[in-house]
């Protein structure tokens, strides 16, 4: 009798543990097929941002823009460098400029880019580099085109605005430079020759001080700073 008790208790030690392993083993299946489809997830993503764009050139630039923006919807932007966050809000009523940098920003031209022009109490520009990958970078996206200006009555520079550097070379329309911005300091004074010239496409939401700090560096003569100043960028929502 007792070698049967020890026997039958046997049998139920080994399998409650074939059951312990079989839930183990279920349980590493879930886990897994989890993490297989987070990546996965993860991967799409990456095949959305590294669709195959034609490049942009002033003949479809308007075209590709406003369906671009009516696929990417998004207004807001991290700005990140040494010195802290800038977060940019992009204004819907400038809709090329705004697809556009949301365009940049998702092919991650501003990354490995600069803040490389600071001015004191006036701004600060970004979206140029020395490094040949920016180069390489304005190649593949579109080298020669320029944005049209989309300039809104009434609306001028004042502290914190974001605007488009400018093709000086023949440009009597104004067009923007669609790789460069800059953020606007002050004073109001010194606005003549930007308002109605410049197209105010966003403001800065939060980091005005790291903006501050940064218009703040020793440059050289040519208001580049001596030690450049990384930046990279993300869209937010």
């Amino acid at each position: 009798m007792r070698k049967l008790f020890i026997y039958c208790f046997g049998i139920v030690l080994f399998l409650g543990s074939c059951e312990d392993k079989k839930k183990a083993t279920e349980t590493e299946t879930e886990i897994e097929g989890k993490a297989e489809t987070k990546k996965e997830v993860e991967v799409e993503a990456e095949k959305k941002d590294s669709i195959s764009y034609p490049e942009i050139t002033n003949e479809n630039v308007v075209s590709f823009l406003t369906e671009y923006g009516n696929k990417n919807p998004e207004t807001k932007v991290l700005i990140s460098s040494r010195f802290g966050d800038i977060e940019i809000e992009l204004y819907k009523d400038t809709p090329l400029h705004r697809a556009n940098f949301i365009y940049l920003v998702k092919h991650h031209y501003f990354d490995e880019t600069f803040f490389h022009r600071v001015v004191p109490n006036f701004i600060i520009q970004a979206g140029n580099s020395d490094l040949v990958s920016t180069q390489k970078k304005r190649a593949t996206l579109g080298k020669e085109y320029l944005l049209p200006a989309e300039i809104i009555p009434g609306r001028v520079h004042e502290y914190g605005t974001v605007s488009g550097a400018k093709e000086y070379r023949e440009n009597p329309d104004n067009r923007t430079a669609p790789y460069e911005f800059f953020i606007f300091l002050g004073p109001k004074a010194s606005t003549t020759h930007l308002n109605g010239k410049y197209t105010i496409f966003g403001k800065v939401t939060k980091g005005m001080d790291v903006v501050e700090q940064i218009s703040k560096v020793k440059a050289d003569d040519g208001d580049w700073p001596l030690n450049n100043i990384y930046i990279t960028a993300k869209v937010l929502e």
